[in-house]
């Protein structure tokens, strides 16, 4: 299958970038200092990609569902905030192939977005560490907008800010998320198959296609 879009859209966390090790760090040193056990990555990359809120409490109940005592999730919350908040982007990195990717979409002539369920306290200073942040012409948070993917939202408004027709626009993303979100809004949608998605393979959710690198793009994307 081809695609031919005026708009593409990018996922950040497990789509372009491995968070994992700053994430695992700041929920490790978070349970340290509430005087619980370390998760561990392996756990930590297990339970990403539905935002903070919910990596903490999948860390104090220590698995993927579940609710943690209200108080102690009232204590660990802004504790994890200002733990990632100081070492957001240090140990995080590009996948393979993506700056290329990224790249080359750019000199195709594609306008380019990305789209995170992250906040913007923490995407934008990511971003701009990893030195991608000017590559993108527009940047929408997971607190941007009232409603966060799955939630077509944000792609609508994508679309809408840059007058373009949700048929013509692709979302590039890793997780059932970034799918649910694209079929909502009538968006093409091509996956990676290293991401995040909780150890589900990605294409069970029946994205349009499924790649194992950005460079992978020239071959499915015609100007």
């Amino acid at each position: 299958m081809k695609f031919s879009p005026k708009l593409v859209l990018s996922d950040l966390d497990g789509t372009m970038i491995d968070s994992v090790p700053d994430l695992s760090y700041a929920v490790d040193t978070m349970m340290q200092q509430l005087g619980l056990a370390a998760c561990g990555e392996a756990k930590v990359r297990h339970w990403v990609g539905n935002g903070v809120e919910r990596l903490v409490k999948r860390a104090l109940v220590g698995q993927l569902h579940g609710e943690p005592e209200p108080a102690l999730y009232e204590q660990a919350l802004p504790l994890f905030k200002k733990i990632y908040g100081e070492c957001n982007g240090q140990h995080s990195v590009l996948y393979p192939g993506v700056l290329e990717g990224l790249h080359w979409i750019k000199n195709q002539g594609y306008t380019l977005a990305c789209i995170t369920n992250k906040a913007e306290q923490f995407t934008v200073p990511l971003l701009q560490s990893l030195h991608i942040h000017d590559l993108f012409e527009l940047i929408l948070s997971g607190d941007s907008l009232p409603q966060k993917k799955p939630d077509p939202a944000p792609l609508l408004h994508a679309a809408q800010f840059f007058h373009t027709d949700p048929h013509d626009s692709l979302m590039l993303g890793d997780s059932v998320n970034d799918v649910q979100a694209a079929r909502a809004a009538g968006f093409h949608i091509i996956c990676v198959s290293y991401g995040y998605n909780h150890g589900e393979d990605i294409r069970d959710a029946q994205p349009d296609a499924v790649i194992d690198s950005f460079s992978e793009l020239p071959q499915l994307l015609t100007a």
